[in-house]
């Protein structure tokens, strides 16, 4: 056994599924999932076919890699399930998000929208509540997510939310800084 941060088998994938996104994030998903697959880390995510969600899980599976989807179905229309990869299908949102969290040792935050951020902040949440230690990271691209950073900083200066905060999650810039900042999370920041 070695004392190093543990390669992750198994990342998820939180960000937008919306179609009419700036198309350059939509290619940074793609490159992540190419990263991934390339890396034989297993892509898991929320089961579509749309957006930089469904562009992610497209790049991993075309480029061999394996790919696990979580579906809620009420959703299976709205997000275009991607059935050419292993997708479990399940009755709700929590039930989705309860199964991605076991199936991951790890997580990426792309660009995304409300649905994005609710899955974040409770990962984070339940980070704060030493509920896990699975690496975060963000993948800040353009800056998307410094006003998410800046209101994080703010519970903090008011007392709210803990310095050691500050700690639960890494930041980079660009997807080729993701795979390793996933590896050894203090020193990516």
């Amino acid at each position: 056994m070695t004392n190093g941060p543990r390669r992750p088998d198994s990342v998820c994938l939180y960000c937008g599924s919306s179609d009419r996104a700036d198309p350059r994030y939509i290619a940074a998903a793609a490159e992540f999932g190419r990263a991934l697959a390339g890396a034989g880390m297993r892509l898991v995510y929320g089961g579509g076919g749309v957006g930089l969600m469904g562009a992610a899980a497209k790049a991993a599976h075309d480029a061999g890699g394996r790919v696990l989807g979580i579906m809620p179905e009420f959703l299976r229309t709205r997000e275009m399930l991607f059935d050419d990869v292993e997708t479990i299908v399940v009755s709700n949102m929590h039930e989705r998000k309860m199964i991605m969290f076991q199936e991951s040792d790890a997580f990426v935050v792309l660009p995304g929208g409300v649905g994005t951020l609710e899955e974040i902040v409770e990962l984070l949440s339940w980070r704060r509540l030493d509920l896990h230690a699975k690496p975060v990271v963000f993948a800040n691209l353009d800056g998307f997510w410094n006003p998410l950073f800046e209101l994080f900083e703010h519970t903090i200066e008011a007392s709210l939310t803990p310095a050691s905060f500050r700690e639960a999650w890494t930041a980079v810039d660009t997807i080729d800084q993701v795979l390793p900042a996933l590896v050894a999370p203090a020193e990516a920041a």
